[in-house]
């Protein structure tokens, strides 16, 4: 088992990358099990250096179905962002621990507690009506042919 499977088999997201055809944008689909409601259908993940670090900066908006998971992470900033966003802070079993809604640019936000979090598109929480307690699940996205 290579680094990639290893970590999504201990995320509990195994058997979506088969040996030899990793792909490092990878998109996730993400649903509230809890809630039976879709969070988001198109989220990239953040789980090393130049990723974690750029996250959301740079970019002018946030599609509705779109998404940044970040980890592990306890705390993130909005500043040099020019807009806002929901976040849902998870512990290692995919559980919300936290949530944020409408966070603005120029703003810190922390969860102690938290292993990662999930950056969306403002108004995500409340349409979902996710809370804390809630359980997440989270499964691949197939590439659409326009992005191969």
């Amino acid at each position: 088992m290579n680094a990639i499977e290893h970590w999504f088999h201990r995320w509990g997201i195994g058997g979506f990358i088969r040996r030899g055809q990793a792909k490092p944008d990878l998109r996730l689909k993400i649903s509230n099990i809890t809630r039976q409601a879709v969070l988001a259908r198109c989220v990239e993940v953040a789980d090393h250096g130049a990723k974690r670090r750029k996250g959301l900066l740079g970019r002018d908006h946030l599609s509705a179905d779109g998404g940044l998971w970040i980890l592990p992470c306890e705390a993130v900033h909005t500043i040099g962002m020019q807009f806002p966003i929901d976040l849902i802070y998870l512990d290692r079993h995919h559980r919300v621990r936290k949530t944020r809604s409408g966070v603005p640019p120029f703003r810190l936000s922390a969860c102690l507690s938290a292993h990662s979090v999930i950056e969306l598109a403002s108004g995500t929480i409340s349409r979902t009506q996710t809370k804390p307690g809630d359980r997440l699940e989270f499964s691949a996205v197939e590439p659409s042919i326009d992005s191969e």
